[in-house]
């Protein structure tokens, strides 16, 4: 049996738990609360400066951010492999990405100076950081090491 998904209704704010068997049967989940259709994030979730404390410090999961930008050939080297670690890590761990250019407040924030950049953060603190391309094996070990599900 695999672990259930972590999603935090948008309305709310209650911390559901989806299994995945019901995903993978084509039911969207809705908030055992209020009855409001969860957000399913098996795929990278753009934030902003503004949506920063919304989507990452609140969020009941582990964020592993990509900081990068659109000229940035190894930032879209990653991509892929960002898009595949949320997939297959989705209800343990949240994969967002925030675009450098736009965003300098967060930027800043976390002193990033060179991308791509992947931070993970639980609870908004910083727990570990990756600067430049590792394959995804790497970047899993690196979740694991830091306990990032748990």
């Amino acid at each position: 049996m695999t672990d259930p998904l972590l999603i935090r209704c948008p309305a709310c704010g209650v911390t559901n738990r989806v299994p995945r068997e019901k995903l993978a049967g084509n039911l969207r989940p809705v908030c055992g609360r209020c009855k409001t259709p969860l957000p399913v994030d098996d795929r990278p979730v753009a934030v902003t400066d503004a949506t920063f404390a919304a989507e990452v410090e609140l969020s009941p999961l582990p964020v592993l951010l990509d900081l990068w930008a659109e000229w940035c050939g190894p930032c879209r080297r990653m991509a892929p492999v960002l898009d595949e670690l949320a997939a297959e890590m989705a209800g343990r761990v949240r994969v967002a990405k925030l675009n450098v250019d736009e965003n300098p407040i967060t930027t800043s924030r976390f002193g990033v100076h060179n991308i791509p950049t992947l931070l993970v953060l639980k609870g908004g603190k910083e727990v570990d950081r990756i600067v430049g391309v590792l394959p995804k094996v790497d970047i899993a070990r690196r979740l694991d090491q830091v306990g990032a599900w748990r």
